[in-house]
């Protein structure tokens, strides 16, 4: 069991090395430091002298890969990829174009963040499932059709419209909560009551789809047959025998999406004008900052991986076929 974790730990860095070495060429070599720093200045005439002022400002005047003029370990360690790639895997991220650390940045934004994705993330997982047993029990009445229908529909309406609508009929016309904004403490449920409300509806669709077709392909497996041949009612075959083994397959997006969750959601956020990651992503991209961005680009690759790797470890956990493999 160690060594089978130590290879999925080993294969791990070496995806986030290439993920990173990946970021750092698009980030320094096709777009340059001078593109960056005219992109900066704002202007299409900008002297030489002034790109070149900017980049030792910013710390991009070193070379890229090899720095030949340095002595030592500082010809690799006095680089652009040493300083702005190699340190994000100590999470030493720097600081924006404003000066400001971005980790303590991510740090302060985290909690915000969280406080969307994580209710979005387990109401919506409890209802989906919810509703998909309710649509495989009653699978092939007009109940199961019904709700068929319904998750077409859901899923065929932009999450924009979502927003736009609930922010409306339910902050500007019935005035129930803020259109926007974010406070701590208790304060804070004021706030998110809309937008958790809205995420949770914009994913009923897919999840419970998606579970019902799991559902589905475990009611036609041999041990549900013998189990109604014993004479077990169907709500019991339901609850005891067909959720319980599809929740191996559920336990694997559930697992990965977890780490996932610390990133935020972009377009919520920004939208609500909650303070998280996902707005911050949105600001980097607008103000063209690209520390964060990387930063950010970085973070949610670390933690993707980590989910994956998360999904893994839980499979031996719960199916016994995995551990004898």
């Amino acid at each position: 069991m160690s060594a089978w974790l130590l290879r999925r730990f080993a294969y791990a860095l070496v995806i986030l090395f290439a993920v990173n070495l990946l970021t750092f060429a698009l980030f320094f070599v096709v777009n340059t430091p001078d593109d960056m720093a005219r992109m900066q200045l704002g202007n299409k005439r900008v002297s030489a002298e002034a790109i070149e002022r900017w980049k030792q400002e910013k710390g991009y005047d070193k070379p890229q890969w090899f720095n030949a003029s340095a002595s030592g370990p500082g010809r690799w360690t006095d680089t652009l990829f040493f300083e702005k790639s190699v340190r994000l895997f100590l999470f030493d991220f720097g600081n924006d174009i404003d000066g400001r650390s971005i980790r303590e940045e991510i740090l302060a934004r985290m909690g915000p963040s969280l406080a969307l994705a994580v209710p979005v993330f387990l109401v919506g997982l409890a209802f989906n499932i919810t509703f998909a047993l309710g649509m495989a029990f009653f699978r092939g009445t007009a109940l199961d059709l019904s709700g068929r229908i319904a998750c077409i529909g859901l899923m065929s309406v932009s999450s924009l419209f979502y927003i736009i609508s609930g922010q409306y009929l339910v902050s500007k016309v019935f005035a129930l909560v803020p259109i926007s904004g974010f406070s701590g403490g208790f304060d804070a449920l004021r706030f998110l009551v809309l937008p958790v409300a809205i995420g949770v509806l914009g994913g009923i669709g897919a999840g419970a789809r998606f579970y019902r077709t799991l559902f589905l392909e475990e009611i036609g497996r041999d041990y549900v047959r013998t189990a109604r041949a014993k004479g077990l009612s169907e709500w019991t075959v339901m609850f005891r025998h067909v959720l319980r083994n599809a929740l191996i397959p559920i336990l694997t997006g559930v697992v990965a999406v977890i780490p996932t969750l610390f990133m935020g959601s972009l377009l919520a956020e920004s939208f609500f004008g909650i303070p998280g990651l996902g707005s911050y992503t949105i600001d980097a991209i607008q103000s063209q900052d690209f520390l964060v961005v990387r930063s950010m680009v970085f973070l949610g690759s670390a933690l993707y991986i980590v989910g994956l790797l998360l999904t893994d470890i839980s499979y031996t956990l719960v199916d016994p076929r995995v551990r004898l493999e």
